[in-house]
């Protein structure tokens, strides 16, 4: 049974049909999903839904791209949630965006720290955002490592080369891979993906984002994360079930469920 690691099933894509999608997921073989929060209302319904649906568990945090429209006390809400919540088991997505241009990235790097000593304090893995930004991203952590030693997390969606993998998986840090792995064009990263330790590997599918290549177009979901883990499974030289098994007992440890 799989592990979906990273969803927003909070989306509005999701409100006509979550009950429906869920079950598809656990007729695909993917019995337990985390749920991760963006912003204020977001962190309330994922935790909500982690609540009322026993294979959900959630994520706290405020994401890069909308930090320029956080409100007084947002952050202290996040806290709250982390520290009270017992279905919170994570604390993100926290990150750099470069891409996007709508949050300066001093201050994203302001709310990464944020994210990072929250973490630490509570002992609960933190779940980074990196868009083409992986030289900021690895010098931060890099900072964060030689302070405090390890670190538990995941580099979401992973879309960098070798060496931006090794030194996250070195530093304590678990890689996870989403649809983008089966793209026509993502031979560089199906290169990496043989690299990552096996006890460091697991498998998302950002759903409703990043659809893996069969489904292109469509709305992802978390019973779509079987054909991510057939082409990781052929790169790996395992079966599906054996990546089954490795990639769900690595994100139970992970997130102590």
């Amino acid at each position: 049974m799989f592990f979906d690691t990273h969803t927003h099933l909070f989306d509005e894509r999701f409100q006509p049909d979550l009950p429906t999608v869920l079950e598809r997921a656990s007729t695909a073989g993917v019995s337990r999903i985390l749920c991760l929060g963006i912003d204020r209302e977001s962190n309330h319904t994922a935790v909500q839904l982690a609540q009322k649906y026993p294979q959900v568990w959630a994520a706290v945090g405020l994401h890069p791209n909308y930090l320029q429209a956080v409100q007084p006390g947002d952050w202290d809400d996040v806290v709250r949630l982390a520290e009270r919540e017992p279905r919170v088991v994570a604390i993100g997505e926290t990150g750099l965006d470069r891409y996007w241009k709508d949050t300066p990235l001093p201050v994203q790097e302001t709310y990464f720290q944020y994210h990072l000593d929250l973490a630490r304090r509570l002992g609960k893995p933190v779940v980074i955002h990196c868009r083409e930004a992986q030289e900021q991203v690895v010098r931060l952590l890099r900072q964060e490592y030689d302070r405090h030693g390890p670190i538990r997390g995941i580099m979401h969606a992973f879309s960098g080369d070798r060496i931006t993998a090794q030194n996250c998986w070195e530093m304590g840090l678990h890689i996870s891979f989403a649809g983008m792995v089966t793209y026509p064009k993502a031979d560089s990263l199906r290169q990496v993906v043989p690299e990552v330790p096996l006890e460091r590997l697991l498998l998302e599918t950002d759903s409703p984002y990043l659809p893996p290549q069969p489904v292109r177009g469509r709305r992802n979901e978390p019973a779509f994360l079987v054909h991510t883990a057939q082409q990781i499974a052929s790169l790996r030289g395992l079966t599906c079930e054996q990546l089954a098994e490795v990639t769900t007992a690595n994100a139970r440890a992970l997130f102590g469920i």
